[in-house]
């Protein structure tokens, strides 16, 4: 498996694997499927030193992402980024998210962040038992913030000091 910088190239791979999480409602805030154009600027603003965007490739097919995301977009917290995490239906449950937040984890130093936070939804179990086996806490809780399917849902914070 390569994992490598994503190319404008691999946006509608991206954003398919992005899309297949909103029918399950328990990934994204998303009610329903983005589209490439929506998510261009999203794109562009991922810096390969700064704030990158990975996809992983089995037999030059984009199987997941990661991306880095500057976090709450102010100056202060520029040693903070959030992760998001998606992995194609195929290739879910083998070990691909976990090996793409350790290199996450590896690669904090070489772009500046001392902090890395999740944000995951409270009835996402198996996204919560990944972080927190990656070494992440519970920093925050929000309890019903979230609609989905007209049931009210919480989000948590997972965080990660880096200890560099």
């Amino acid at each position: 498996m390569l994992v490598r910088d994503a190319i404008e190239n691999d946006l509608p791979a991206i954003v398919d694997i992005y899309n297949s999480t909103v029918p399950s409602m328990m990934v994204t805030a998303d009610t329903s499927p983005v589209s490439v154009k929506d998510r261009m600027t999203w794109f562009h603003d991922h810096k390969r030193g700064f704030r990158p965007l990975w996809v992983a490739e089995e037999n030059g097919k984009v199987i997941a992402w990661l991306s880095f995301q500057s976090f709450y977009g102010r100056p202060a917290y520029h040693a903070t980024a959030e992760i998001s995490i998606y992995v194609s239906e195929g290739h879910r449950e083998q070990g691909i998210g976990r090996m793409l937040l350790t290199r996450a984890i590896e690669h904090t130093s070489g772009i500046g962040v001392k902090n890395l936070v999740g944000f995951i939804f409270a009835h996402n179990e198996p996204s919560l038992g990944l972080f927190e086996k990656s070494g992440f806490e519970r920093w925050g809780y929000f309890p019903k913030v979230a609609e989905l399917g007209g049931i009210e849902r919480d989000l948590v914070i997972m965080g990660l000091r880096i200890k560099n």
